[in-house]
């Protein structure tokens, strides 16, 4: 049998019921880290070194796109795959937060975890071959 590599998936919500459900969700197969502010993220993501991020658009202390920001501004930090992950879901949204630099867009709350499922294979192939959008 072919063996998976357990992949690192971080989650950026200040909601504690967002996390728990990306965490019960992922965690049998994945190892999920959670921070409930950005600035704490971007100072311990070097160290978890996650394989895809869900980052909240609405964060109290900094926003999701100024996170974004500063993980695109950060050589290290800079391949990562970052989904928005947020609650605004109208026409439009998507295509504005991709073009903002995001990798993927999620709406919460979340319903499809067939989708959660695909977005992170698919983010977690784009690290593993180097690539990124």
């Amino acid at each position: 049998m072919q063996s998976h590599h357990r992949r690192t998936i971080a989650v950026i919500d200040d909601n504690d019921d967002n996390r728990f459900i990306f965490h019960m969700f992922l965690e049998d197969h994945h190892d999920v880290v959670e921070f409930s502010d950005g600035e704490r993220a971007i100072a311990e993501m070097k160290k978890y070194r996650p394989d895809v991020v869900f980052l909240d658009i609405s964060l109290p202390d900094v926003d999701g796109i100024e996170i974004l920001r500063r993980i695109r501004a950060d050589e290290s930090l800079r391949p990562l795959p970052v989904v928005a992950l947020t609650a605004h879901a109208m026409l439009g949204d998507r295509k504005r937060f991709l073009e903002l630099g995001f990798d993927g867009y999620l709406s919460k709350p979340i319903m499809d975890f067939n989708q959660l499922k695909n977005i992170v294979e698919n983010a977690a192939q784009k690290t593993a071959s180097g690539t990124s959008t």
